[in-house]
């Protein structure tokens, strides 16, 4: 009996063997692309676990024909990094080496830092995996000298292209003739959360325990949570819920809203929906009731502290919050017109007197009466630019009103 699971047995040895990510392995992929062109940058990949991250490193590593290494931030310290890094010296390292960093959100900042040197000057290239959002767990610096790769949920469809091909290879492994029904293939691959390591797990178990030469769907039932049935087809089901928690909420419905919290944690993800409440209190509250951002927070550490089924209960604490709360969006506003102007080139003449303590000129508000004085701060190009509009919640009209008092008293 093999003691190696069946997914690591049948890992794609090709890039025609992946199934899923259509949009970067897929004849017209950017990841096919860019391997036929032979020119392997940094990069990172992520999205959820069991979805091909680490088999298309493994292939980009094989075809570059660099030294490859496998590290996992969760174990993995600096001096391993440093270990590879002088592997480049010697005749192992000299057609280059490419190092695959597994969950490198584990890694701290200090951890990220020490990899640019290796990356700046080529010794390394790297390619890192995160099940987070890297723009918020990944350094930026790493972030600007990387390209970020999106891999998405495999669609039910081509999870039971994978279960057909895991069938037929324990088959061949165990000398056997065991057969399975379409529906069996079918609510395997429903219950995998577009997961392909998952269903090719479920798969074996089923196999083991099979009567009678077939697979029934009984035993797979037994063998996968019963949690995991919400995926649709598309494995899109678990993101289009995380949008309905948000409009539910922006909506100032209630009911709808811990509703979709609750579908959410049957699921198991606790992150997701942390998250995602953390965002909708400056996206949509906001302004309106600044607080919400403190309480949200509270609770999703307090989530996190408890874990699940007892996360629950602060996370729909925070979900009542949010959505009997006034709603505001000026400040969300605000940042994507600014931001519109930086992306179009726009404020690059800073005002001199912001600049560092060797720059003249600065005006120190607390030393004047109501700790203000007039000054310029927009940058020259954009100085009469206005991105924030207050809204209509009361506590924005507060705001208002001393945001008007304080500049007509004191600007001509």
């Amino acid at each position: 009996m093999q003691n190696r699971p069946l997914a690591d047995r049948m890992r794609p040895a090709t890039i025609d063997d992946i199934v899923g990510q259509e949009h970067l392995v897929g004849r017209n992929g950017i990841l096919r692309r860019m391997l036929e062109k032979g020119r392997i940058s940094n990069m990172i990949f992520y999205g959820p676990p069991g979805i091909g991250k680490t088999t298309v490193a493994n292939i980009l590593a094989k075809a570059s024909g660099m030294t490859f290494y496998h590290l996992n931030a969760t174990t993995a310290s600096l001096a391993d990094v440093k270990e590879i890094a002088t592997s480049t010296s010697d005749m192992f390292g000299m057609g280059g080496v490419l190092l695959y960093l597994d969950e490198i959100q584990y890694f701290n900042r200090k951890q990220q830092q020490s990899l640019l040197e290796y990356m700046e000057d080529g010794r390394i290239t790297l390619i890192a995996s995160t099940t987070e959002n890297p723009y918020l767990y990944i350094y930026n610096a790493i972030l600007s000298r990387s390209s970020v790769f999106e891999f998405k949920p495999v669609s039910e469809s081509e999870i039971v292209r994978a279960l057909r091909r895991g069938l037929d290879e324990l088959n061949r492994e165990f000398h056997s003739e065991v057969t399975a029904d379409d529906t069996v293939f079918d609510k395997i691959a429903r219950v995998s959360g577009g997961d392909v390591r998952r269903s090719l797990c479920i798969l074996e178990n089923a196999f083991y325990v099979a009567e009678n030469s077939k697979l029934s769907e009984d035993a797979v039932s037994l063998l996968s949570p019963a949690y995991l049935g919400t995926f649709d087809k598309a494995g899109d089901v678990h993101y289009d819920l995380l949008s309905c928690l948000q409009k539910s909420i922006r909506g100032s419905d209630p009911d709808a809203a811990i509703f979709y919290l609750a579908k959410l944690l049957a699921g198991g993800d606790l992150l997701s929906p942390c998250r995602r409440l953390q965002v909708i209190a400056s996206e949509d509250v906001g302004q309106a009731y600044p607080l919400a951002a403190v309480i949200t927070r509270a609770c999703v550490e307090s989530a996190k502290d408890l874990g699940l089924p007892e996360a629950a209960i602060p996370l729909a604490n925070a979900v009542i919050t949010l959505a009997t709360s006034p709603k505001s969006n000026s400040s969300y506003t605000a940042y994507h017109l600014a931001s519109e102007d930086v992306a179009n080139g726009r404020g690059l003449d800073i005002p001199t007197h912001l600049r560092g303590p060797a720059y003249q000129g600065y005006v120190y508000p607390h030393d004047f009466p109501d700790h203000f004085v007039p000054q310029q701060y927009l940058p020259n190009d954009i100085k009469n630019k206005k991105y924030f509009t207050f809204g209509t919640s009361k506590n924005e009209q507060i705001a208002k009103q001393y945001y008007e008092m304080i500049r007509s008293k004191y600007q001509k």
